[in-house]
């Protein structure tokens, strides 16, 4: 995966999107290929969709278990493209806020911008990166692939909530989360835009498609 990166050559930050399903393993492989990367010398901005969250009276405005307010009201997408993912690509400064959302108060953050050598490489995690409205920002696009019903079980698995809530999220996910994903699917077709799917639903066998660019 990291020789994959090492091929795409662009003229500003190399933005990667390391997209797929909730507990598909998005993060962990980010995290991996940061530190590949990093030991290798290159300069690495991890990021991540969670940042990007809009307040949370937005975000459930449909209901809480509605599956199009997770795919159309969850993420503040112009948002990511002004501060993020445009001053890292053509044309832009390099000047970037990593994070416009804080989960723990629900309030719009502002960090003080940094500015990213003109190698670095973006590794951008989170779901519904390949949507229209996206997806020309990347230059390498990332998919991990599993079955949705395997998310469900991976994330009964490594939830740490009260015994009292697991019926919340066990309908989280069966209303919001997976029609979101099947939503996704018919409207956007992702793995079709992808340019390497990784196929993770053994975790500790994975296996990828490189396709052609």
């Amino acid at each position: 995966m990291a020789g994959a990166v090492r091929s795409v050559a662009t003229a500003h930050p190399l933005r990667v999107a390391v997209d797929g399903p909730p507990a598909a393993g998005k993060t962990t492989l980010a995290d991996e290929l940061a530190a590949v990367l990093r030991a290798e010398g290159r300069d690495v901005v991890r990021a991540t969709i969670d940042d990007s969250l809009v307040p949370r009276a937005q975000r459930y405005r449909r209901g809480r278990y509605s599956a199009e307010g997770c795919y159309f009201d969850a993420h503040d997408r112009a948002a990511l493209r002004r501060v993020l993912l445009d001053p890292l690509g053509p044309g832009g400064d390099r000047r970037f806020q990593p994070s416009v959302y804080d989960n723990d108060t629900d309030t719009p953050l502002s960090p003080p911008p940094a500015t990213a050598p003109e190698d670095a490489v973006l590794l951008f995690d989170g779901v519904f990166l390949l949507r229209p409205e996206l997806l020309d920002r990347w230059d390498l696009r990332i998919f991990v692939s599993v079955p949705f019903e395997e998310t469900a079980v991976r994330d009964r698995v490594r939830s740490t909530a009260p015994a009292g809530s697991a019926a919340d999220i066990e309908r989280s996910w069966r209303d919001r989360y997976i029609p979101a994903q099947q939503l996704y699917f018919a409207t956007a077709r992702p793995t079709e835009h992808a340019d390497i799917v990784v196929y993770n639903e053994q975790l500790h066998r994975p296996t990828w498609e490189v396709r052609p660019r």
